[in-house]
């Protein structure tokens, strides 16, 4: 018995060590640059900026 709550007890030590130490305090970013065009946010709103300010432009340039 005293060797399960040990070993619980090393788990749980080892978890929060983990979660200290981990990726986060190590300087590796979590967050991945996009692959693609569409899956970068900053992309997709430059984008619609652009469609409206045509669209705009469209409606004052017309005849």
């Amino acid at each position: 018995m005293i060797y399960l709550l040990a070993a619980i007890g090393a788990v749980t030590i080892a978890v929060l060590l983990w979660r200290i130490l981990g990726t986060d305090r190590v300087g590796v970013t979590t967050r991945q640059a996009p692959v693609a065009p569409d899956d970068d946010p900053e992309f997709l709103r430059r984008l619609s900026e652009q469609q409206k300010k045509k669209r705009k432009d469209g409606e004052h340039g017309g005849s």
